[in-house]
């Protein structure tokens, strides 16, 4: 059985050290990696990257994380990345990375992913080049996730986990305005875990949504935005016969 914390949406910034550190503490005790589900900070600057990691460094579980659209804002996410880098936490953006946790290899592919709505409610490849490059966006997170997911089942990973920032299905969102879903994720990120399997899926971003949902394919979803998990990470007990 393989224990897996997750948080995402903890937007830190100078001002909020020390707040989630005496938390994170007690990971050994309690999980065998930690997922950052993106927007570690509130502007993505690099001096709110090293508050992210000064609640993270040396933790006795190995830290994975992508990015949010907070991490973005500034620009400045290459720096911010190199930041958390530095400081530890593997960034994953249409990658992935394999973590042995006695003998079990876990895989997680990771991709901050992006929006465009959900099955037949959602944005398409037609119209402006605005439009098209919206949703081309989305895909190229979804085609990397995909690939990340295929080459780490390849590789001989046993168990494997889709980490996002934005929503792979609208279960989820429950909570939210509907009229934001198109802006709070795409089903063609859960195309591409069904396509290429996985274990679990974790994302943040959407505050007034639900823990738990499922993709069409029965991949089980977990919604792990601070707000939502109302702590400072929950724990998922992952096992080839599914997740407690």
């Amino acid at each position: 059985m393989i224990r897996v914390a997750a948080v995402g949406d903890i937007h830190l910034a100078p001002g909020a050290e020390g707040l989630l550190r005496p938390a994170f503490e007690t990971l050994g005790d309690r999980a065998d990696l930690l997922l950052l589900a993106g927007d570690l900070t509130r502007h993505g600057t690099p001096e709110e990257g090293r508050v992210v990691v000064g609640e993270v460094a040396d933790l006795p579980v190995p830290v994975i994380a992508v990015l949010g659209n907070h991490d973005y804002q500034s620009d400045r996410q290459e720096e911010l990345t190199r930041v958390l880098t530095e400081g530890g936490v593997t960034v994953l953006e249409g990658d992935g990375v394999r973590v042995d946790v006695d003998g079990t290899t876990v895989g997680i592919a990771g991709t901050k992913g992006f929006g465009g709505g959900f099955a037949g409610r959602c944005a398409s490849e037609f119209g402006e080049p605005e439009m098209k490059d919206f949703v081309r966006c989305t895909r190229r997170c979804a085609d990397g996730l995909a690939r990340s997911l295929r080459e780490l089942r390849e590789a001989g990973s046993d168990l494997l986990i889709a980490l996002t920032h934005f929503s792979p299905v609208p279960d989820t969102l429950a909570g939210e305005p509907p009229e934001i879903y198109p802006f709070l994720g795409s089903y063609l990120l859960a195309e591409a875990v069904d396509a290429q399997g996985a274990d679990l899926a974790v994302h943040g971003h959407a505050h007034l949504g639900t823990e738990h949902g499922l993709t069409a394919g029965g991949v089980r979803v977990r919604n792990v935005a601070m707000p939502v998990i109302d702590r400072a990470f929950a724990v998922y007990h992952l096992s080839a016969n599914g997740i407690g």
